[in-house]
């Protein structure tokens, strides 16, 4: 006799993908609890997961696993049918059918499918309620893209497939992902058989669909005709794109836009609202932000926090496990946009985000930077929430350029420290600020332009334009409103850093003491800092170093009573670098030792990566190379992360200092190089005395052939190479024979030996001049020349070379 059948399951029509874990762990839940609903947006493959966990399932169910499909369905009261329908139970006269379904199932240990429960999602919990409380054996798997909301529900929310890493992985581990897997098994289902030069469009396909396994499957479909990176290209129409799904599949799932307007119309009128709304962020945001910019009729503030949660279990909002930051996927977003643009709201909501970011952004500046006694941790908040806006910032920017709101954009630039080198981005803030420049500024008061010339300043300096930067920050003094005193005084603060690295001290000095006098009277600790810290500056590059150390250490105690690490990162290496000048290289190594937590707690990379080659170079002259290799390779790679080809030659140069002191004069040689070559590349002078004197004790040690091969061969390696050599030891293969390339050296002029000498007798600029019968200009051009050629940084530097060179023997 034939045994009845024990599912209904539906064959697989092609190969599951993934999921591996899941289907484990799913499948153990129904051990434990017997409700299970597997939530999530259109195209996420709950329905696909939830077949495949129900298959596996049917040998722990003796009396069947049924699925009832619920999608084709329009009415609720056809719910108890439908279920009927597939138990094969009949309607009773006399008896309510649900009566007479849970009596075939109160008895038998069963699991119900139900698939598509969302339209009608009041109907189905209340069904699975009362089967669930009068079956005891009974089990129930649904998919919905939001909760049935019963007492004994397990919500799984189904994430995308897992999509590839970084560029950086093994193919073999692209290849792994499962977005990637599956899209290329449904193009060979296409009849598209795609190569491996394909997988970097494929990567990107993948990354551009979310991992939405619905629209990889409708991309995958158009292999036919398009390659992945044609695909890719397009995607900015995906709706109109991926409209290529099976026939026989649901009509909601036969294009990318059926299946996202599905979930759309059946939401209320004010979570479609709120949804297109939500469109306006540039990538995740918080609660507070959303009620911000989206609460506007017919939308009241304190609606969204419910309506928010509404489209999070509608699976149309994502967000983390702590429900403080929500996001949306791309496909929705796409989708939410076109909503927006259709409902006339684009440029409300778009002035709006722009309105609320530029608020928030001052008051965050205010709280980080100016407001006196804010204990560090608020301070730091105000920093984190400024540089977790950024990205928001960037879209209100674009729209302040696009829209012509050019004081609300300026606005935005001259408070944003997310923008600023404090916040680790060394140079965006000049080609926004310039941006808006563009734009009429004659409605504009003199004074918004000359803020924000301040941190345009502030940015040319970073960006290596000391010419401009000097020349907008005195434009910015000049027009700034006589009560923006702490722009006034980071603007002079600014001047001191860029005259400095001129070679022009003594102008320096006059803008160090100004902007000292100015933050002293407004008791702003900030600048009381950073004033003391140029003060100390100028003295250090006149050779004073006890001054250098007085107000190094006024300037660091003044920080300390602001609390911020930046500036206290500041003040710390200032004194570092007062205490290498005088040769006291362990209090040098442990000033800078102490930057480093506090740069860290920023996440400030690029001063991060200075700071530890610093220590570097220092430990590997007091002979700790242990701690010295340690500090090198960390900041090469944060050199290397961050794309700093300026850091990652300080750090070969630290390297080369550190193989030399370890008795390898030919990866010290090797090492100093590739430095050079690198330097070269970017513009910057590389020949210094230390290059010079290092050669000079190679040729004495291995030879003037040996020693020029070397050079040749450095100056032609990578610079992960030259770091291999001395940080792992690694002896590369003898290379083929190259032509020595012949050391470039960079003697000092007669004029230049002279001025250095009279250094040595702790002379200004002006006196200098006046011995020499030269102007201080020049005396300031060769000295900044001098410096430049002997990689010195200060005056007291140039000093003591000068002193050994004339005490040697002739």
């Amino acid at each position: 006799m034939p045994q009845p059948p024990r599912h209904n399951l539906p064959a697989e029509p092609n190969r599951f993908v993934g999921r591996e874990r899941d289907l484990d762990d799913l499948r153990a839940l129904f051990g434990e609890t017997r409700v299970v609903t597997l939530c999530g947006v259109g195209g996420i493959g709950k329905t696909r997961l939830a077949l495949r966990v129900a298959a596996g399932l049917v040998s722990g169910y003796p009396d069947g696993v049924w699925l009832v499909e619920l999608a084709r369905l329009g009415r609720s009261e056809l719910v108890v049918q439908e279920i009927a329908r597939v138990l094969g139970v009949r309607e009773e006269s006399g008896r309510p059918l649900p009566d007479t379904v849970t009596a075939r199932l109160r008895d038998q240990r069963c699991l119900l499918l139900f698939d598509n429960c969302e339209h009608l999602v009041d109907t189905c919990a209340e069904v699975s309620a009362a089967l669930v409380a009068a079956c005891p054996r009974l089990s129930i798997l649904a998919t919905s893209r939001e909760p049935l909301r019963i007492p004994s529900e397990l919500i799984w929310r189904v994430p995308p497939l897992d999509l590839p890493g970084t560029a950086e992985e093994a193919e073999a581990d692209v290849a792994d992902a499962e977005s990637v897997q599956l899209f290329m098994e449904r193009a060979v289902a296409a009849g598209t058989r795609l190569g491996p030069g394909s997988l970097p469009d494929v990567v990107r396909l993948c990354r551009a669909l979310d991992g939405l396994p619905l629209a990889l499957e409708l991309a995958a479909a158009r292999t036919s005709l398009l390659s992945p990176g044609q695909i890719a290209d397009r995607l900015d129409d995906r709706f109109s794109l991926l409209t290529t799904g099976g026939r026989t599949a649901p009509a909601r799932q036969r294009t990318l836009l059926a299946a996202v307007e599905w979930s759309y119309d059946l939401l209320s009128a004010k979570e479609q609202v709120l949804l297109r709304r939500l469109s306006v962020f540039a990538g995740d945001f918080y609660l507070d932000l959303a009620e911000q910019v989206c609460a506007e009729p017919p939308i009241a503030g304190t609606e969204i926090v419910d309506l928010l949660g509404g489209l999070v279990d509608k699976s149309l909002v994502l967000c983390d496990e702590s429900r403080t930051r929500y996001w949306l996927l791309e496909t929705i977003k796409r989708y939410a946009v076109e909503r927006l643009d259709q409902a006339g709201e684009r440029e409300v909501l778009r002035e709006r985000h722009l309105r609320v970011l530029c608020e928030l952004q001052e008051r965050h500046f205010i709280t980080e930077m100016v407001e006196p006694g804010v204990p560090w941790p608020r301070r730091l908040e105000a920093l984190t929430m400024s540089k977790r806006l950024l990205d928001d910032q960037r879209v209100a920017l674009d729209w302040a350029a696009e829209s012509g709101n050019v004081a609300l954009g300026l606005r935005i630039c001259a408070t944003s420290t997310g923008l600023l080198p404090i916040g680790g981005n060394l140079t965006e803030i000049v080609a926004w600020t310039e941006r808006l420049f563009l734009l009429d500024l004659s409605h504009l008061p003199p004074e918004m332009i000359a803020l924000a010339k301040a941190y345009l300043a502030y940015g040319l300096e970073a960006r290596e334009e000391l010419g401009r930067s000097l020349e907008t920050a005195r434009e910015s003094v000049a027009g700034l409103a006589p009560d923006d005193l702490f722009p006034c005084c980071v603007m002079h603060s600014l001047i001191v850093v860029v005259l400095l690295r001129m070679g022009r001290a003594e102008e320096a000095l006059h803008h160090a003491e100004e902007g000292l006098a100015l933050a002293t009277r407004t008791g702003d600790t900030w600048n009381q800092a950073a004033g003391l810290a140029g003060l100390s500056a100028v003295a250090l590059t006149r050779g004073r170093l006890r001054e250098a150390q007085r107000h190094g250490e006024e300037a660091l105690a003044r920080a300390r009573e602001h609390g911020h690490r930046w500036i206290m990162a500041r003040t710390a290496t200032q004194l570092g670098a007062v205490a290498e000048a005088r040769g006291d290289l362990v209090t040098a190594k442990a000033q800078y030792e102490m930057a480093v937590p506090w740069l860290e707690e920023l996440g400030n990379y690029s001063d991060l990566a200075r700071c530890l080659a610093r220590i570097g170079r220092a430990a590997a002259m007091l002979g700790e190379f242990g701690t010295a290799r340690e500090r090198l390779a960390a900041s090469l790679a944060l050199a290397r992360a961050t794309g700093q080809r300026q850091g990652v030659a300080r750090s070969l140069v630290g390297l080369s200092v550190l193989a030399e002191c370890e008795g390898d004069l030919e990866g010290a040689v090797l090492a100093a190089a590739a430095a050079a070559t690198l330097r070269e590349s970017i513009g910057q002078h590389s020949a210094t005395t230390r290059i010079e004197e290092l050669l000079g004790r190679a040729r004495t040690k291995l030879g003037d052939g040996r020693t020029a091969a070397l050079w040749s061969r450095g100056r032609a390696m990578s610079a992960d190479d030259a770091a291999r050599h001395v940080l792992d030891g690694e002896r590369l293969p003898p290379a083929a024979p190259v032509a020595a390339e012949p050391v470039r050296h960079s003697l000092l002029t007669a004029r230049e030996r002279e001025i250095a000498g009279l250094l040595t007798r702790g002379l200004s600029n002006r006196a200098i001049a006046g011995e020499l019968v030269i102007s201080p200009a020049t005396v300031a051009r060769h000295i900044a020349n001098i410096m430049e050629k002997l990689g010195y940084t200060s005056r007291a530097q140039i000093a003591v070379w000068a002193a050994e060179r004339s005490n040697r023997p002739a």
